[in-house]
């Protein structure tokens, strides 16, 4: 990053969150040519690429390489970095308001939708966002604590690629985890795994599953993991066929040639099984201490009014013996401070990105936009934020033009870092990131990984000589 000299005249942007949807829109501001644009982008950690660094399992590192666009981004010269700062503490809306012509929030969703029944708190029930976070070596769970042994039967509620993720990273070998960026804590831990058996559990039928092709056909290759598919749980009912053939989804239709692929295959002696299921919910997480069973309830499915595919209930029940559960339908957004929210969806009311006072109004939060999964909700891949991005992007540009942003007191970088030095004396820039990257990767290479993470704050901070305070100096 190179500094540019302070003018009155700057045009500054603020992106909240540094995953794929905050970079996507720092890069089509970066690219306009008139006006020209500065961006500033602040990180809850003082580590930058979001669900890329904290969510993409660690064995899909060709995933992971976005993260080098992302960082030629970083490098434009008007382009700045503030990690290990946090909205609403360290730096608030009022704040930022006094130095920007316009704030995006891009926060993701950070958090898991519930069940909502009986048991889905007790010992051994987690939300697929804590497993992940962990073996991701994701600050926030470093101190979590997944014991798996004595566990023999995990189940995985839901059929997106979180849940996949989370069914191969508990099926894979020690070796093929060790050449990956997995959090060395959490590689000692599946080294210690007793688990036998993983069954994958969908509410809906194979046609309906949101699972990508690459994501299913990788637990069909697994070196020491079987899968197993029945038959019935193949089949596509009436009503899953004739929409599949007329809704023409190459996907879906894909997914289902793959699933069905598996039925003949029968057990080859591998040491943990992978049990796809569909068509089924569950019902209750039975235990006393902790899990000990799952009550699963048959589905079909049926026909809504807007002619779109539904599960609901039979009254077909079964008991599932499972010693852990890992709850994977969905992330959800929280609420940023002095930020409109509706609770409803888990996300920032927007018209086209343009942040709405309330979700059933058309009033517009002057010059405050969001971009990404707290825009539009947890859907889609990485590359689905692009676009998402460039839409709020266009939608300041044209607020910008329109005399309808933000209008800063002092929208110099020199007052920015002033304010920030004031803070939080111990925020990281890019240039600090370069580091730790660069400390992770000679780490890793000399175990012969790929990367050895660091996995908590204070670390990354006295990695770089940095001090760690506990509250916002200034504040």
């Amino acid at each position: 990053m190179t500094d540019i000299a302070d003018k009155a005249s700057e045009i500054r942007v603020a992106i909240i969150g540094s995953g794929p949807s905050g970079f996507y829109a720092a890069d089509h501001l970066l690219k306009q040519s008139d006006p020209l644009i500065h961006v500033d982008m602040y990180e809850r950690l003082p580590t930058p690429f979001g669900l890329v660094r904290g969510g993409v399992a660690p064995d899909h590192e060709k995933i992971k390489s976005v993260t080098k666009l992302y960082s030629r981004i970083a490098a434009h010269e008007r382009f700045s970095f503030f990690g290990n700062i946090e909205f609403g503490s360290d730096v608030t809306r009022a704040d930022l308001s006094e130095h920007y012509h316009g704030v995006i929030y891009a926060v993701g969703a950070q958090t898991d939708r519930k069940l909502g029944i009986p048991g889905e708190d007790l010992p051994n029930s987690y939300a697929a966002t804590e497993f992940v976070g962990w073996y991701n070596g994701h600050p926030d769970y470093h101190d979590y604590d997944f014991d798996l042994t004595g566990i023999k039967r995990v189940a995985v509620i839901g059929v997106g690629n979180v849940a996949m993720d989370v069914a191969r990273i508990l099926g894979r070998t020690t070796d093929e985890l060790y050449q990956t960026d997995i959090a060395d804590y959490a590689l000692d831990a599946l080294r210690q795994s007793e688990v036998e058996e993983i069954y994958v559990l969908g509410r809906r039928g194979p046609a309906q599953a949101a699972f990508s092709n690459p994501e299913i056909k990788e637990l069909g290759e697994m070196a020491d993991a079987d899968i197993i598919v029945d038959c019935d749980d193949a089949s596509l009912d009436e009503l899953s066929a004739t929409h599949l053939k007329k809704a023409r989804d190459r996907s879906a239709i894909r997914n289902v040639k793959i699933l069905q692929s598996y039925v003949d295959r029968g057990l080859t002696g591998k040491a943990r099984r992978i049990i796809m299921r569909f068509l089924v919910s569950p019902a209750e997480i039975i235990g006393e201490e902790r899990v000990v069973a799952m009550k699963i309830v048959k589905n079909e499915l049926y026909l809504d009014e807007s002619g779109n595919l539904r599960p609901r209930a039979t009254d077909q029940f079964e008991i599932l013996p499972v010693d852990m559960v890992f709850r994977s339908v969905g992330y959800r957004g929280l609420p940023l401070p002095d930020v409109p929210f509706y609770d409803r969806w888990g996300t920032i009311p927007n018209d086209q990105g343009r942040v709405l006072t309330r979700h059933e109004g058309r009033e517009a939060l002057a010059g405050n936009y969001v971009a990404g999964w707290i825009k539009r909700g947890p859907s889609g891949i990485i590359g689905t934020n692009k676009p998402d991005a460039i839409e709020t992007v266009n939608s300041f540009l044209a607020d910008f033009a329109a005399g309808k942003t933000l209008q800063p007191a002092d929208a110099s970088r020199a007052a920015i870092v002033a304010l920030l030095r004031a803070r939080k004396p111990s925020f990281i820039t890019f240039e600090d990131w370069k580091i730790l990257d660069e400390i992770e990767l000679q780490r890793g290479a000399a175990l012969g990984r790929s990367r050895v993470k660091f996995t908590t704050v204070e670390e990354m901070l006295a990695a770089l000589g940095k001090q760690t305070e506990l509250v916002g100096a200034g504040k």
